[in-house]
């Protein structure tokens, strides 16, 4: 089985919080998802350059890259302790609106919030 990679932005705190949950389950679980940060190369590999990559949560599955939503719901699937959620997600009713929740609000915001730490750090 051809492992469900996942592509996050490794340099954002609250991003590599998350997925280190996501992480630790898949390992403890052997879930086949490995976990790639926002390497020039590797991103490219996929159509992607690193603000694209840090904009979206991006997951490739069988050779499909998904973004937003989508890419969380493919990954919350193969993970025990998160296969609720994905189920729940799904539903007709629920997925727009989660997925205007994300597109809308979440993505940008933290988006937002990982640009002004990048900037501060470089001014430091």
């Amino acid at each position: 089985m051809t492992p469900t990679t996942v592509i996050y932005n490794d340099t954002c705190p609250i991003c590599s919080r998350e997925v280190g949950l996501y992480r630790r389950e898949a390992e403890a679980t052997g879930a086949p998802v490995s976990f790639e940060g926002l390497d020039p190369e590797r991103l490219a590999l996929h159509g992607l350059d690193r603000e694209a990559a840090a904009r979206r949560f991006h997951v490739v599955r069988d050779g499909e890259l998904l973004a937003g939503l989508d890419a969380f719901v493919a990954l919350w699937a193969l993970l025990p302790r998160w296969a609720w959620l994905a189920r729940l997600i799904d539903r007709p009713v629920v997925r727009p609106v989660a997925g205007w929740v994300y597109d809308g609000i979440a993505a940008p915001l933290l988006y937002r919030m990982d640009r002004r730490r990048r900037a501060r750090a470089c001014r430091s």
